[in-house]
């Protein structure tokens, strides 16, 4: 019987409340959008498998509550993460500017190895925008991380962005896997920042299943 998928990639969707993260998640793994507006009661998840190079990625997605009364639940799963989206609304400077809490937020609590991704949603209401384009793109390369604008109801860059964020957590493993002869990559445990306490299941759970 062959495998259901190759990889098992966690990844978590984090950002102020109402920036459109579930609306992302649930376009993405359900094709759907829905103008009904709940907040998400601190965690819920959706499964989509993908394909990359000619590999079944299993990926495993967290839908966060934005709101502070939350925050304990939320940043528990932090740790697991091997790729994280943070999102903001381009209609709500406040969200982008709230960015900057949500990095702290991963530097506090997930791993040093984790991906991170930049995520400007709502880029189809052009007429209500607030933030632009290039503060979102020199926000990231201030921290080094990937961006990129999206649309869950226009369906923009919503499947794109996920892929790149698989690819490049694929990119990584691949990397620091050995090889053995058989094929089937070794787990390699990272090199740790001294000055933090770092999960080590992170790396366990990046092995071929």
């Amino acid at each position: 019987m062959a495998k259901a998928y190759d990889y098992l990639f966690k990844l978590l969707l984090i950002g102020d409340s109402g920036v459109g993260k579930t609306c992302v998640l649930l376009r993405f793994c359900d094709s759907a959008f829905s103008t009904t507006f709940i907040s998400t009661i601190g965690i819920d998840f959706k499964i989509r498998t993908i394909e990359l190079d000619g590999r079944k990625i299993k990926l495993q997605i967290w839908d966060t509550a934005g709101q502070e009364r939350f925050k304990t639940i939320t940043t528990a799963y932090y740790r697991g993460a091997m790729g994280i989206m943070l999102v903001y609304d381009i209609t709500s400077e406040k969200s982008f500017d709230n960015i900057k809490n949500w990095i702290r937020n991963i530097q506090e609590h997930a791993s040093a190895e984790v991906e991170r991704m930049l995520i400007g949603n709502k880029c189809d209401m052009l007429d209500k925008r607030q933030v632009t384009r290039e503060k979102g793109e020199n926000l990231a390369n201030e921290y080094g991380i990937k961006f990129m604008e999206t649309s869950a109801k226009g369906n923009i860059n919503v499947d794109e962005a996920f892929f790149s964020l698989a690819k490049d957590i694929k990119a990584k493993i691949d990397k620091r896997a050995a090889i053995d002869p058989l094929g089937k990559p070794a787990v390699i445990k990272p090199k740790l920042d001294p000055h933090k306490k770092v999960s080590t299941s992170f790396w366990s759970r990046c092995s071929l299943f």
